[in-house]
C-alpha cells in the first residue's frame, strides 16, 4: 500500500473504505477517528498500525482499549517521568484498525529540561525498584479485585424492601449506571499502573544495549539481549502448569487418553468429552484435581493478548490448554525433555558477559555492571506485566460487559448479549441511562428499537473490516526512525518502513526482520493467521503469524522456528522464542502476507534473514 511516488504512504483520507463498510466512522468516539479539522497535522506524521495488540478491527466497545492504552502512555511518558526525547503515542481507528503515531521531541534544550526532570523522577523508581513493584502488584490485584465484585442484575419490578426500611432514598437501579461507571474507571486506572513501569523497564534495558553498542561496536542486538535471558519471570507460570500437567498425566499412566484426544480436531465438545473420560477412573480424579487447581488464576489466560472481547481464555475454551498438556505428554512418551532450556540459557548469558567484560576498562567494566543488573532488575516487569493486566484484568473487564450485555437482553433492549460491543462506551452510558430512566418511569425504554437496528447494521459493517488485513501505515515516514519504543517493541525500524513502501531489495524469496531468537533451522511454513489456528501446527513446522502471544508457548513445543510480521527485539515474541531457545526472525513486516503453508524455509535467527528454499508441494 504506498503511494506512487514512494516516498510517503496513502494519507487518511486515501484509505479506501472496504465494500459494505460504508459508515464505520460512526462506530467509534470522534476523538479516534481521522477528521477535517485535523487533517493537515495528521496527514504531516507517521502512523503505523498496532496489530502487535489488535490483530483485527475492533468492534466499537473495543476501542476503549485503544482509547486507554494510549492515555496511560502518554500520561506516564509526557507528564509523571518526562522521558527526554518522547512524549506519548498519538492514536486513530483507521477501518477499523488501530494506528499510532510516536511524539518525539528534537529541540536540545526542551530534551535537557525534560531530562533533568527525569533523571530525578525515573532514578527514584530506579533506586527502589522491587519495594515499589511490590506495591505495584498489590494495586493491580486490588483494582482487579474491584471490578470483580461489581455486579449488574436485572431491573426488578419492585426495589427491594431494604430501600424503605433502611431509608436508603436511592433506588438500586442507579447501581446499574454506576457501577458500569466503576468499572469503567477501573480499566482506565489499570492502564494507568500499567505504564508506570513499563517505559522505565524499556528504559533500563535500552540504555544498557546503548551502552553495549557504543563500547562494543560489532556486537549484535541478539547477543545484547542474550545476556539478560534466562530470567525466571511470571509469564511462564501458565505454560508451566500445562508441562506439570503432562508429567501427571504421563506418570499416573493417561498419556494414552490424551494421544487419543489430540487425534481429533480440538473443541470445547471434545475438551468436555475427555474430562468426562477422566472422571470415570480414580486416577483421572486424581489428575481433575490438579486440574483445577491450576484453573484459578493460569487459566484466566488469553489466547491471544486479550485486546478485543471475542478472544477465548483458557478457562473459557479448555480445548487450548488440553491440547497443550497432550502435545506435551506426547513428547514425555518419546522421551523427549520438555523443560524450558533455563540452564543452559543461563549457562550461554554468563559465557557472554565473562566475554564482553573482559574487554573493557577497570571503569567501563564497572558501568557495565551497573547496567547489566539494572536492565535484569527491571526484565522481569516486561514480561510479567501483561499477565496482571492484559490476561487478569482483561478476562474480568470483558466477562463483567457481558454480564452489562445480560441485562440489556432481559430488558429487551438488545437480542444477544454480546450485541452491547457493538456499542462504543459512550454510547452504552446512554443506552443504559434509558433503560434505568424508562424503568422508573414505566414506560418502554426508546431506543431499543433504534438500537437493534443500528446493532444490525454495524455486524454487517465489523464482518466487512475483518475481511481485510490492515494496511502496515499511512503518512510521511521519518528519514531515521529513532523511538526506542516503536523499534525495541514493535519492530518498526527504518529498514522495515522502507520495506513497506516496496523501495527495499530483496524480492519475493528473501524476507528480512529482526533477529528474535537464535540459531538457524530449515523447516516447513504453517502460516496461523489467529490463535483459533493453533491446533493446525505440526511438529517440526516453521510458526509463521502476525504476532505471536506468550499464551503460544504450548506450540512452541511443537514449532522449531517463529517468523513474525511485528515485533521488536523486547517484544513478548521475541522475548519468548529467546527463553524457549527458538531460533526467530521477527517484524518482517510480510511474513504472513508472502509466505505460504508447505514452503520450505530458512530462518536465520542470527542475522535475522527468512529464505525461500522450496515452494508448497514442490
Amino acid at each position: 500500500m504506498s503511494a506512487t511516488d514512494n516516498s510517503r504512504f496513502p494519507f487518511f483520507n486515501e484509505a479506501r473504505t472496504p465494500e459494505g463498510a460504508e459508515g464505520w466512522e460512526s462506530m467509534y468516539p470522534y476523538f479516534l477517528v481521522p477528521s477535517e479539522e485535523t487533517r493537515e497535522e495528521e496527514n504531516s506524521r507517521f502512523w503505523f498500525a498496532d496489530t502487535m495488540h489488535w490483530s483485527r478491527a475492533v468492534h466499537p466497545f473495543d476501542s476503549i482499549g485503544a482509547e486507554a492504552v494510549y492515555l496511560g502512555a502518554g500520561q506516564n511518558s509526557t507528564r509523571i517521568f518526562a522521558l527526554p526525547t518522547a512524549l506519548g503515542l498519538d492514536v486513530r481507528v483507521v477501518n477499523g484498525y488501530v494506528y499510532i503515531s510516536p511524539i518525539a521531541v528534537t529541540d536540545p534544550e526542551e530534551i535537557s529540561r525534560r531530562a533533568e526532570l527525569f533523571q530525578k523522577r525515573a532514578g527514584y523508581y530506579y533506586a527502589n525498584w522491587d519495594e515499589l513493584y511490590g506495591r505495584w502488584k498489590e494495586k493491580l490485584l486490588a483494582a482487579i479485585a474491584s471490578m470483580r465484585e461489581l455486579t449488574f442484575a436485572p431491573l426488578p419490578e419492585f426495589d427491594p424492601i431494604e430501600v424503605v426500611t433502611e431509608a436508603r432514598g436511592r433506588s438500586v437501579s442507579w447501581d446499574l449506571i454506576e457501577n458500569y461507571h466503576r468499572l469503567t474507571d477501573g480499566f482506565f486506572l489499570i492502564w494507568q499502573y500499567h505504564f508506570e513501569f513499563l517505559n522505565l523497564g524499556y528504559g533500563g534495558y535500552i540504555t544498557f544495549f546503548q551502552f553495549c553498542r557504543q563500547a562494543f561496536p560489532q556486537i549484535s542486538e541478539q547477543n545484547v539481549a542474550r545476556m539478560v535471558a534466562g530470567v525466571d519471570v511470571l509469564a511462564f507460570r501458565p505454560d508451566d502448569e500445562l508441562r506439570g500437567l503432562a508429567a501427571l498425566a504421563a506418570e499416573l499412566g493417561l498419556a494414552d487418553r490424551f494421544a487419543a484426544y489430540s487425534a481429533s480436531p480440538a473443541s470445547p465438545a471434545s475438551a468436555a468429552a475427555l474430562l468426562d473420560e477422566l472422571a470415570g477412573t480414580e486416577n483421572g480424579q486424581t489428575w481433575l484435581k490438579a486440574f483445577e487447581k491450576a484453573k484459578d488464576p493460569w487459566f484466566n489466560y488469553f489466547a491471544e493478548y486479550g485486546f478485543t472481547h471475542d478472544q477465548d481464555t483458557w478457562a473459557g475454551n479448555l480445548s487450548i490448554p488440553l491440547t497443550g498438556i497432550a502435545r506435551y505428554a506426547a513428547k514425555i512418551q518419546a522421551g523427549e525433555d520438555i523443560s524450558r532450556p533455563v540452564a543452559r540459557l543461563r549457562e550461554e548469558r554468563d559465557r557472554l558477559v565473562a566475554e564482553y567484560r573482559a574487554l573493557l576498562t577497570e571503569d567501563e567494566a564497572r558501568q557495565f555492571d551497573e547496567l547489566l543488573n539494572l536492565a535484569r532488575t527491571v526484565f522481569p516487569y516486561i514480561e510479567e506485566h501483561n499477565i496482571y493486566v492484559e490476561h487478569w484484568a482483561h478476562a474480568v473487564f470483558w466477562e463483567k460487559v457481558r454480564e452489562l450485555g445480560d441485562v440489556l437482553v432481559a430488558a429487551g433492549f438488545i437480542r444477544e448479549r454480546d450485541d452491547v460491543f457493538h456499542l462504543n462506551r459512550f454510547e452504552l452510558d446512554t443506552v443504559l441511562f434509558d433503560v434505568v430512566e424508562s424503568w422508573a418511569i414505566g414506560v418502554p425504554a426508546r431506543g431499543s428499537k433504534r438500537w437493534q437496528a443500528e446493532i444490525e447494521r454495524r455486524r454487517g459493517i465489523m464482518a466487512a473490516l475483518r475481511s481485510e488485513l490492515a494496511p502496515p501505515a499511512y503518512g510521511i515516514p521519518p528519514e531515521q526512525v529513532t523511538d526506542p519504543f516503536a523499534v525495541m517493541n514493535y519492530g518498526v525500524t527504518t529498514e522495515r518502513v522502507q520495506e513497506w513502501l516496496g523501495a527495499a531489495d530483496g524480492g519475493d524469496s528473501r524476507l528480512t526482520g529482526i533477529p528474535g531468537g537464535p540459531g538457524v533451522v530449515e523447516g516447513v511454513v504453517r502460516v496461523l493467521r489467529t490463535e483459533h489456528d493453533l491446533g493446525l501446527l505440526q511438529p517440526g513446522e516453521i510458526l509463521v503469524a502476525p504476532i505471536t502471544a506468550p499464551s503460544w508457548a504450548a506450540a512452541f513445543s511443537v514449532a522449531v522456528g517463529v517468523i513474525t510480521d511485528i515485533g521488536g527485539m523486547m517484544s513478548h515474541a521475541a522475548i519468548v522464542c529467546r527463553e524457549y531457545g527458538l531460533p526467530a526472525v521477527v517484524g518482517t513486516g510480510f511474513a504472513t502476507a508472502r509466505l505460504k503453508t508447505g514452503q520450505r524455509v530458512r530462518v536465520d535467527g542470527d542475522s535475522g534473514v527468512v529464505t525461500v528454499l522450496e515452494e508448497a508441494g514442490a
